[in-house]
């Protein structure tokens, strides 16, 4: 099984000179990606415009946006967006999409709430392949472009952790982008069964599994439990801050790396293809402490 890191990138305060070391020992190390996500009424890095700087960091990690919501952009616009990032890094982008579940972040841009359906999405992500094969699917004199280093595009992958969604998106997706919010592996094992059934009743290639979960080390601070809390108390903003004191006491990992070994052991006999890992700090050691457990 695959590890990749995250970025940052939801942590106050970020900065450039920290990301970019974050993504060149990334790079450097034996992780398989370098994953970052999209929120829009927050004051995070716009995944679109990261997404240039990360291709110019590094030369050999996949880079994963887990997700991009298709809602919130125009689908021509983001497909040159995503079509130019894949050249930029040579082709190793895959996208993550999923319809996202901030009211906040849809009325930011002006966006219909109401499209935010997984239909809307399937339809979004057709519209993106078409472009990508070189369809011109605007009218104008030329198809819109740059072609996408990869043919026929980045692969996209479902960002869900609800079996509906799994099932609708076989007709489309290469694979999925999940997240375990409490490290049940039960409940990610059931996913990934709902995921290979899916795929293959659409006659499709078995899909690409991924999964992600917060984490946070007892060798980069006293208190890790209190970390992931302090991270989900800044990160969660828009769910009532009692709910996320409920929900922080079981979110994610908190412990040492030893324990962290075991349970990404744990999913690898589910037969998940990659884990990315998400910090809830931006101390860089942790990438460091994480590529020495890998190594």
């Amino acid at each position: 099984m695959d590890v990749g890191m995250t970025l940052p990138v939801m942590e106050p305060h970020i900065d450039p000179a920290t990301l970019e070391r974050w993504a060149r020992l990334t790079d450097e190390s034996p992780f398989s990606s370098l994953a970052f996500g999209e929120r829009i009424a927050f004051d995070n890095p716009d995944a679109l415009t990261l997404l240039g700087a990360v291709a110019a960091w590094t030369s050999r990690v996949r880079v994963v946006t887990t997700v991009i919501v298709p809602q919130l952009h125009d689908p021509v616009m983001l497909a040159k967006a995503l079509a130019t990032g894949d050249r930029l890094c040579g082709g190793r982008l895959s996208v993550g999409l999923g319809v996202g579940g901030r009211e906040e972040d849809y009325a930011a841009v002006g966006a219909d709430w109401s499209s935010r359906t997984m239909r809307g999405m399937a339809e979004r992500a057709g519209v993106m392949r078409r472009v990508w094969a070189g369809e011109n699917v605007t009218g104008a004199t030329r198809p819109v472009g740059p072609s996408p280093a990869q043919a026929g595009g980045p692969e996209l992958l479902v960002g869900t952790h609800g079996h509906k969604t799994v099932r609708s998106a076989a007709a489309w997706a290469d694979g999925l982008a999940g997240m375990s919010l409490d490290l049940d592996l039960a409940a990610a094992s059931d996913l990934f069964d709902t995921a290979r059934t899916a795929w293959a009743e659409a006659g499709r290639p078995a899909p690409r599994l991924t999964t992600s979960f917060w984490f946070a080390l007892t060798e980069t601070t006293d208190d890790p439990r209190g970390q992931v809390h302090r991270h989900l108390r800044h990160y969660m903003n828009w769910i009532p801050a009692e709910f996320v004191d409920a929900l922080a006491p079981t979110a994610g990992f908190a412990g040492t790396l030893a324990e962290l070994g075991v349970v990404l052991d744990r999913f690898a006999d589910l037969g998940c293809d990659e884990v990315q890992l998400i910090p809830t700090s931006d101390d860089p050691r942790q990438v460091e402490l994480v590529a020495g457990l890998l190594g």
